[in-house]
């Protein structure tokens, strides 16, 4: 059998990690009162290795194993090989104990981390250390957030034959996919690839679609869990309304759409897009005049078939269900927390969301490429006789790759700019349009030629960031370093659009406490192991799928929800899910680490 003996131990953590994710002292006290520790060293942030030092160190104490842990050990480990060579040790006896890679870098993971180092410590891989009992399994299913991640994930469990609940914050299932026009780097249809599978979930008889509705508590455990879902009053009767769009035409009150990114106006009483599922008309109660103050409701007296009620209140119900997957997606990065791009204060500078509207044949123009007008209002508005745009503007990582902001990279940024030179060249091919990016991230399969092709499209390729958006004579004025060229540089334009980056959703701490699940410092939910298990969460019966784990493009989401749900399928199939990873406790690792080495 493996003795934990004669083992030294050094600790290090990144400047990028959280402050509050591991407590290193008390680490530090609890690995050198465990048996066999001979030393332990906690080298601080970023350490430069002194690989002399550490190899006498090894030679004074008598260590005959190194445990390295931290956020990312493996950087180091060269190192700490050669000093146990040079120490006269064997090379291989340096073992990894990262943090990262098993969901300990979130804010108070120190139990965590000494899990993994105890792993590490007796050298049993990290899964067979926190393996959990099982519990029966409920082969209902439900599913969080409907967009094509949770879409994907309920056609995958329905389709095996069980049933799915597929609960969705908005009057309508399609998610942010639903609002694109095109898809890169194939430039297909988006809605032409995302309203079959829709219209294949609302027909579907094992999934249960709960729209306009959100969920409130959970409570049970991992195969037995009992969820309270709260169901906003639609006002109008599903089975009644045959979508005429009467009430809709007599309706006074005109608020921003959302599916529309505030491009256009909607109606209190609206169906959110033409190709909507459910495709059923429904009230906006905090913007409907009857339902604010008392007075309107001429709706009611219109529709043909009494399928209004205006007095309609919201209800709660319960389901009971065996494993439950977070697929709630993501935000769009406020534009307007980067004063220096304009945003707000400028008609004409759009974000990537108002631009996917614009292009499409459903927006405000009928697809056209139109400046921004003022209305009688006063109001600067996207209509028909707006003038065509003779220079366009695609700044690129707004919001993202920024320590003002968010350090990560949003991924999908650069190839969607690439994506909008070419709508803009295809909409009006006289246009001057200028790309200006920080690295191009063209990573997945065939995006790198999308590039290549787009640069010989007559587009201006600009690399550097771009510092500030003013105006100039009644023009927009992009001042931006050029790198390439070795200048800074002005450019003169009429539309600029900034390519947004993705953030997780506000709501997304309220889910994380209320399913038990952790999250990254970045704030997306976090997966039990950012290789192998990247659906899993330490919570049993719960995965995640799709970017609300992190920023990911639509085919990575789509994987992601199929990966998501064959495991839903395999404990169904088992009749048993595991129970929750987190709650093994540190003698069940050491009993399970003397097990496995007898």
């Amino acid at each position: 059998m493996l003795k934990p003996e004669n083992f030294g131990v050094y600790l290090f953590n990144s400047k990028n990690s959280s402050p509050d994710a591991v407590d290193y002292p008390k680490l530090t006290d609890y690995l050198k009162n465990y048996p066999g520790s001979k030393f332990v060293q906690y080298l601080g942030d970023d350490p430069a290795i002194d690989i002399q030092a550490i190899s006498e160190e090894i030679k004074r104490e008598g260590v005959d194993r190194i445990i390295i842990g931290g956020d990312t050990p493996g950087v180091y480990k060269d190192s700490f090989t050669k000093a146990m060579k040079k120490a006269g040790k064997g090379g291989r006896n340096v073992h990894l104990a990262c943090f990262n890679d098993h969901g300990a870098s979130a804010p108070n993971s120190t139990k965590m981390a000494k899990a993994v180092l105890l792993s590490a410590i007796y050298n049993i891989p990290f899964e067979t250390a926190l393996m959990p009992d099982e519990n029966r399994v409920n082969k209902e299913s439900l599913i969080i957030g409907a967009g094509i991640a949770g879409i994907q994930a309920a056609l995958e469990i329905a389709n095996g034959g069980y049933k799915v609940y597929l609960v969705e914050k908005s009057g309508t299932i399609g998610g942010h996919m639903a609002m694109f026009d095109k898809t890169f780097p194939t430039l297909d249809c988006a809605a032409c690839i995302l309203t079959p599978k829709m219209v294949e979930v609302g027909q579907h008889p094992n999934i249960e679609i709960l729209h306009y509705s959100e969920v409130k508590k959970v409570e049970g455990e991992s195969g037995d869990f009992q969820v309270t879902v709260h169901k906003k009053a639609l006002r109008v009767d599903p089975a009644k309304c045959i979508t005429c769009g009467d009430c809709a035409d007599i309706c006074p009150k005109r608020v921003p759409s959302e599916f529309d990114a505030g491009t256009a106006l909607r109606k209190a009483i609206y169906i959110p897009f033409p190709q909507a599922v459910p495709n059923k008309y429904l009230v906006d109660g905090d913007n409907c005049l009857y339902v604010q103050n008392g007075k309107c409701g001429v709706c009611v007296k219109k529709c043909p078939t009494e399928a209004i009620n205006l007095d309609e209140q919201d209800q709660e119900i319960t389901l009971n269900v065996g494993n439950i997957i977070v697929a709630t997606g993501y935000q769009p990065f406020d534009a307007r927390r980067a004063e220096k791009y304009g945003y707000g204060l400028y008609p004409n500078v759009i974000t990537s969301l108002e631009f996917e509207r614009l292009v499409n044949a459903a927006g405000p123009t009928g697809g056209n490429l139109k400046l921004k007008t003022l209305n009688k209002k006063g109001e600067w508005i996207f209509s028909g006789e707006g003038e065509d745009p003779k220079s366009v503007a695609i700044v690129h990582c707004i919001g993202s790759r920024d320590e003002n902001y968010n350090k990560y990279c949003s991924r999908v940024c650069c190839m969607y700019s690439l994506k909008f030179a070419h709508l803009v060249k295809e909409k009006l091919p006289d246009a001057e349009v200028y790309e200006y990016y920080i690295d191009m991230r063209a990573f997945g399969k065939g995006y790198e030629e999308f590039y290549e092709r787009i640069k010989n499209e007559g587009i201006n390729v600009i690399r550097g960031k771009t510092a500030k958006v003013e105006e100039s004579n009644g023009k927009l004025l992009v001042r931006s370093e050029n790198i390439t060229a070795g200048r800074l540089e002005e450019q003169e334009c009429d539309l600029v659009i900034l390519s947004i980056g993705l953030e997780p959703r506000k709501d997304a701490g309220e889910i994380a406490r209320m399913l038990g699940i952790s999250q990254s410092p970045d704030g997306w939910f976090l997966e039990n192991n950012i290789t192998t298990a990247t659906t899993e969460t330490f919570t049993g019966g719960i995965s995640i799928a799709g970017v609300c784990q992190g920023p990911k493009d639509i085919p990575d989401s789509v994987a992601q929800g199929s990966a998501a749900a064959s495991k839903v399928l395999m404990s169904i199939m088992k009749g048993t899910v595991k129970k929750n990873i987190k709650d093994v406790s540190l003698e069940d690792i050491e009993l399970k680490g003397k097990t496995f080495h007898k």
